[in-house]
């Protein structure tokens, strides 16, 4: 899917950093209905998920006409998936959740999905309520959408899960709407977690600085990101924020492991809570070229000249410590270019290439991770 091939050498080389890597991606859909255009079918995401070697949590996009197909569809996949993916139920709130739920519970399903800005409602609507309390009684996993396009919804959130403490409400995104405040409450709330499905490197870094371990879930958002790339990401990321081996293997699989056995989840002690330093000058302004160039590719346009100068910034004098690193990130943009210009590439709602882009920004906000070997990454095969 998408040009996940053209990075793997990024990821293959963090695995030796968290040894027991299974990554377990708490987020991605499948559905063709949804009105932004986003599509993946089950072959899709497999497929994706066998270039990260990975598993998957998943549940449907979004659907006008209510979720008891979709969710029967998404059970059906699961079910002949062979273990590689697990259902969850996706409901709305307005139109009897708990009936829907427990049909879905019955059937094999091992966790909900809301989606406050699909279904317009807020968290502290009666049936949210309601769900809360079925997953309470039954220590199921709640993921909440909490990044673009709604109001703040922390505070309800923080009040579902003092009310429910065995429901595990998790936002997703990183809690991107609220993460400039949230951070502090979580810490004394166990039941609350988050889940790393965004692009944003900086945002990524303050959820791994400041939130317990224990409380973040590794996740992707496909199909509008890929579970490589989201790994990628996270993993350096984490790794820039000054967690070991043992903490990222629980936040990249471990830890969803246990809460979909309706365990106890692990404590991994506190956060880092100290930023990582600044990449240096010449680093950040290609930084903040490509983060300006992915604002624009998220709504299908092109990075167009932001791209352009963040390649010409990674064009340094050899003796400069930053070389290989602004050489790894050139390569990712090359790739991009190559890709984007081959035949008619399948990035759905996104400009072709994000991905790739997505993880060369990674690479800028978090020197000192890991690299692969300049020849493993221009020798690696492409299409």
């Amino acid at each position: 899917m998408y040009a996940d091939r053209l990075l793997l050498p990024w990821l293959d080389c963090l695995r030796h950093a968290a040894p027991g890597l299974a990554i377990f991606d708490a987020h991605t859909h499948i559905g063709a209905g949804d009105p932004d255009g986003a599509r993946c079918s089950a072959g899709e995401l497999l497929e994706t998920l066998a270039l990260a070697r990975a598993r998957a949590v998943c549940f449907p996009l979004m659907e006008a006409g209510g979720y008891r197909r979709a969710n029967d569809r998404v059970l059906a996949e699961a079910a002949r998936s062979q273990g590689r993916l697990v259902a969850f139920c996706r409901l709305d709130p307005h139109q009897r959740p708990v009936e829907e739920a427990e049909r879905c519970l019955a059937a094999g399903a091992a966790g909900i999905k809301l989606h406050p800005r699909a279904e317009r409602f807020t968290l502290s609507h009666p049936g949210v309520r309601q769900v809360a309390a079925l997953a309470h009684e039954r220590r199921l996993p709640v993921i909440v959408h909490a990044g673009r396009g709604i109001p703040s919804l922390g505070r309800d959130a923080l009040a579902l899960c003092a009310a429910h403490p065995q429901a595990r409400i998790v936002l997703a995104h990183a809690a991107a709407c609220d993460l400039a405040w949230i951070w502090r409450p979580a810490r004394e709330q166990p039941n609350l977690f988050f889940d790393t499905a965004w692009w944003s490197p900086a945002d990524l870094l303050t959820l791994l600085t400041l939130v317990p371990p224990g409380q973040i879930l590794f996740g992707s958002d496909v199909p509008y990101n890929t579970t490589a790339t989201a790994a990628t990401v996270a993993i350096r990321c984490a790794l820039r924020a000054g967690l070991d081996g043992e903490r990222i293997t629980a936040i990249v699989g471990g830890q969803l492991e246990r809460l979909l056995a309706g365990e106890e989840p692990l404590d991994l002690g506190a956060p880092p809570d100290e930023p990582a330093p600044p990449p240096g000058p010449l680093l950040e302004r290609v930084f903040v070229l490509l983060a300006a160039a992915l604002g624009r590719m998220m709504e299908g346009r092109s990075g167009g000249e932001l791209l352009e100068l963040a390649r010409l910034g990674c064009d340094v004098d050899p003796d400069r410590p930053e070389a290989p690193l602004l050489a790894s990130i050139g390569e990712l943009l090359d790739r991009r270019d190559r890709y984007a210009h081959s035949a008619r590439p399948l990035d759905g709602p996104r400009a072709a290439g994000f991905h790739l882009v997505a993880v060369a920004a990674a690479v800028a906000r978090t020197p000192d991770v890991p690299l692969p070997p300049a020849r493993s990454a221009s020798a690696a095969r492409w299409r």
